[in-house]
């Protein structure tokens, strides 16, 4: 029977996370009769087989009993392999449904050594995840084709000054799910934000905080055909009596089943032409930011402008509670998923054009550095 991997975990502030997802994707599929691997990533980047059956309080230390090292090799004969005695075995796998949020799973990286690897995946391609982890870039492309955003730049030590007036959003440049995001009065409290938090080590942007505006998100699909879900309103703390300003961590994820059981407004009830604007722009998002797989486009809107905020390339459970406007069952989604993967996703390398006719005519390599 044709093997199916699923990987989730990885060395990510979302790690916990990619697990409730990952193993909501192993039952489906399990359920469905497919043969799954269970094809975990630590904290600490390694590779371990796991029973794809466990539930989430096995991984709360940690890799679980019972997980069988692995290893991941590129090349021709590369992909997951486990040792048996003094043998080294590949796994055999179809195709893998990646199910990683944030860090290395999410930015492209994960995406880039499977691709070497010759293992079909699931999701964003390596440029895809690139853009969508990138904030910076991603607002970058889509103000400059025109789409309604907000501003946003580059924050760093050396910003004196921005274009626009506060208060200010201070965020990740690299990362998702409102971790490490900060409302701030000015510039100067961006700064010390910015130079205290671990998750704004790699880069920081900044842009208007707009306490007006409200979160809308709606799911994005591109197999076998392009399909738009029903769209969303995540309730922020705030909305349940809380001081919340943005839509936080704890907002979507503390229900304990991931994005399943995050409190939302679905469909979310805004004007019949601001359901049609963010359907629009989203259908453009498509070509202009290469999605593929399941991806969630986030906006904002003061229930009449929308202003697109950025793209979840992973969404947290595969964004499957979103898809009520057309019904589509969970294992629906995930069977599509890996048809893509199986159909696209492994890229064909070629070096055509490399024929060896300059390393002939080229002079010493001690000639061309004096």
């Amino acid at each position: 029977m044709p093997e199916i991997g699923v990987i989730f975990g990885g060395p990510s502030p979302e790690h916990d996370v990619s697990i409730l997802t990952g193993l909501q994707a192993t039952r489906e599929l399990q359920g469905a009769g497919r043969s799954v691997r269970g094809l975990f990533w630590s904290k600490a980047a390694e590779w371990f087989e796991v029973d794809p059956g466990l539930e989430a309080s096995d991984f709360v230390n940690g890799v679980p009993t019972g997980a069988s090292p692995l290893s991941l090799t590129l090349g021709v004969d590369g992909g997951f392999r486990t040792t048996r005695g003094l043998r080294s075995h590949r796994l055999e796998l179809d195709a893998v449904l990646v199910c990683c949020h944030g860090g290395p799973g999410e930015n492209g990286t994960l995406q880039a050594a499977l691709e070497l690897a010759g293992i079909p995946y699931s999701g964003p391609s390596v440029a895809g995840a690139a853009l969508g982890m990138d904030k910076l870039a991603f607002a970058g492309i889509v103000e400059h084709a025109g789409l309604p955003t907000l501003p946003r730049r580059l924050l760093t030590p050396t910003t004196r000054e921005i274009d626009f007036d506060g208060p200010y959003i201070v965020k990740p440049r690299y990362g998702g799910s409102s971790i490490g995001i900060d409302v701030v009065a000015n510039l100067d409290a961006a700064n010390v934000v910015a130079d205290n938090s671990v998750h704004l080590s790699d880069g920081a942007v900044i842009e208007p905080f707009r306490p007006d505006l409200f979160d809308l998100q709606i799911a994005v699909r591109t197999w076998p055909q392009l399909e738009l879900s029903a769209i969303e309103r995540p309730l922020r703390s705030s909305e349940a009596g809380l001081q919340t300003e943005i839509l936080g961590y704890k907002d979507k994820y503390s229900g304990g089943e991931g994005m399943v059981s995050a409190p939302r407004e679905v469909p979310a009830q805004i004007p019949r032409d601001t359901d049609r604007r963010i359907r629009e722009v989203t259908h453009e998002l498509v070509q202009l930011a290469g999605i593929r797989g399941i991806t969630r486009a986030d906006y904002l809107s003061d229930g009449t402008e929308i202003y697109i905020n950025e793209i979840n390339t992973i969404p947290g459970s595969l964004a499957k509670y979103l898809w009520i406007a057309p019904k589509l069952p969970f294992g629906y989604l995930l069977s599509d998923l890996l048809s893509e993967a199986e159909s696209v996703s492994v890229r064909k390398w070629t070096s055509d054009g490399a024929d060896s006719s300059i390393l002939r005519g080229a002079s010493s390599i001690a000639a061309k550095l004096s």
